[in-house]
């Protein structure tokens, strides 16, 4: 009689046991999602940053270009001599086009890195 009463108490005391585990499981587990689903929601947060960054940069290289054909088109209706100092100029645009299309292609090397 002892015995099955011993036995009957380890049981209880197993199930409880694993009860209390299977909470502390169930606990982690809902802390976990919660770690997660902050992460996602700085990822996103992230994203959307990076979207208007990129929306931001392209309205300014649009800006740029705008610039560009306009300075182009007044550049033309001149004398020889302002010419040649204006080809400089437009050298010079030339450098800063290139400038700006580096700077986006490291944003985007710098957001693909932040994504992964």
């Amino acid at each position: 009689m002892l015995l099955l009463v011993l036995m009957l108490n380890m049981l209880l005391l197993l199930l409880l046991l694993l009860l209390f585990m299977i909470i502390v499981v169930m606990m982690m587990m809902m802390i976990m999602m919660m770690v997660m689903m902050m992460m996602m929601m700085m990822m996103m947060m992230m994203m959307m940053m990076m979207m208007m960054m990129m929306m931001m940069m392209m309205m300014m290289m649009m800006m740029m270009m705008m610039m560009m054909m306009v300075m182009m088109t007044t550049t033309t209706r001149t004398k020889k001599k302002k010419k040649k100092k204006k080809k400089k100029k437009k050298k010079m645009m030339m450098m800063m086009m290139m400038m700006m299309m580096m700077m986006m292609m490291m944003m985007m090397m710098m957001m693909m890195i932040a994504n992964v």
